[in-house]
């Protein structure tokens, strides 16, 4: 009984699909239809654009000394203390003094006692000259035998060389007396430079001994000239130069302090297979802002522009970009241009007088001369939004950091460039059907 009702029903079941596949089909053309392409914009502006190298730095004294002791000995009194300043020659600190002062006078006491020694071996050379004239005369009256005068003139002969050996002796202890001198001189330690004494090392009763190596009791610095020793990495390095305009912060202050590039070292410094190179910078610091060991954001302006007119890089493109069209569109289009073109192509040279009489693009023309003004601008191609629609417009770009670059022609500012396409919403399995949507019975095959 079910079997002919279902084959009677049959008509109806086949109207209610069908007006329901129209109905569907209806609203997708709808929604096709109101589907317009959304794009996001960025505006075009008026300001200055900075292309720098960044790196990180130390801040450190220019002039330093390392002030440290020459003698050994126990270090009995500082004079100055961290933070003091000091002039050049300034008393800084004593070195006990006992045993170059002991040295000093043994020095002079043998002096002395050889100086006596030379005065007595004058009366001797005295001696010892008339002695041997007076052989002389008694030989030539045969008077002596030649034994005897001969010994008269080898006493004079010694007695000479005793005083000349003595001379030396007094030469000799008068240089080591210069130098116990110095040694004395040595434990008491003086300012070599004029500057603020910034590291104390040592400290009042500790035994220092020079005798290896020398034992650096304090640190004087010139703090009215700081240098910041900036760590670049191999990659930037090329891109900075002598002289070049460079400024830096520091942690924790907002002063921008402007220099130039003094020096870049060509010894690098590897650290965890990491290759840098230091790059000093000198400023002064007459008021003593800056302090040694200070954490330094350096960078290296290696462009600037002033005034300039800017666009995001993100609209930028190579090229010429149109908005895409349906392929069929555009081989119509096509194909209307080239049977166009050849209907209306003049002959041989016709052709090529047309072409030469044809009046050239101020705006070419315009682009060419600025790019003669700045050889290392790129061309490049943005779509600028007029009256609702992206229309190519080529541009020339001059310098450009990670998100905004200077336009040397082809903007204006206010000028909408897009920099990408909105993504609308839209329902899942949309090109399917939505046949998850279907009502029940909706499927590709009828009942059965």
């Amino acid at each position: 009984m079910r079997v002919p009702n279902l084959i009677r029903n049959r008509p109806k079941t086949a109207i209610i699909v069908v007006a329901a596949v129209v109905i569907l089909a209806g609203v997708a053309v709808v929604r096709n239809a109101g589907d317009k392409p959304s794009y996001q914009t960025a505006a075009v502006t008026k300001g200055d654009l900075e292309v720098a190298i960044s790196a990180s730095g130390k801040v450190q004294p220019k002039n330093y000394v390392d002030v440290g002791a020459q003698v050994s000995g126990q270090l009995e009194q500082f004079y100055a203390e961290i933070g003091d300043y000091v002039e050049k020659g300034q008393l800084l600190a004593q070195i006990d003094e006992t045993i170059a002062a002991t040295k000093v006078e043994a020095d002079r006491a043998q002096l002395k006692e050889t100086r006596a020694s030379y005065a007595q071996q004058e009366a001797t050379l005295e001696l010892a000259r008339a002695n041997a004239a007076r052989a002389e005369m008694l030989y030539a009256a045969d008077a002596i035998s030649q034994a005897e005068y001969q010994a008269a003139i080898a006493d004079r002969k010694v007695a000479q060389a005793r005083l000349t050996q003595l001379e030396a002796q007094i030469e000799r202890q008068n240089s080591t007396l210069e130098a116990d001198l110095a040694t004395l001189e040595f434990t008491k330690i003086y300012a070599p430079i004029s500057g603020t004494v910034v590291s104390q090392t040592a400290v009042e009763g500790q035994t220092l001994n020079a005798n290896q190596t020398t034992p650096t009791i304090l640190r004087i610095a010139d703090l009215t000239v700081m240098t910041v020793e900036a760590e670049v990495s191999e990659a930037d390095v090329l891109r900075v130069k002598k002289d070049q305009e460079a400024y830096f912060t520091t942690l924790g202050g907002d002063e921008k302090w402007e220099s130039t590039v003094r020096q870049v070292l060509p010894q690098p410094e590897v650290l965890n297979d990491v290759v840098l190179y230091k790059v000093l910078l000198d400023v002064e610091n007459h008021d003593e802002i800056l302090k040694p060991e200070m954490t330094a954001q350096v960078f290296f302006v290696s462009g600037k522009a002033d005034d300039a007119i800017l666009a995001p890089v993100a609209a930028l493109r190579d090229g010429r970009q149109r908005p895409q069209r349906p392929s069929g569109s555009r081989e119509r289009e096509g194909r209307r241009g080239l049977m166009a073109a050849n209907a209306q192509e003049p002959n041989g040279t016709d052709a090529n007088k047309a072409q030469r009489d044809r009046p050239r693009n101020p705006n070419r023309e315009a682009m060419r001369a600025i790019m003669q003004e700045n050889p290392d601008a790129e061309r490049k191609m943005v779509l600028v939004m007029r009256d609702g629609k992206p229309v190519p417009q080529p541009v020339l770009v001059g310098i450009k950091n990670r998100t905004q670059a200077e336009i040397l022609y082809g903007l204006e500012v206010g000028d909408e460039l897009v920099i990408g396409e909105a993504q609308t919403a839209r329902p899942q399995n949309r090109g399917n059907g939505n046949r998850a949507n279907r009502p029940p019975g909706m499927g590709r095959r009828g009942p059965r």
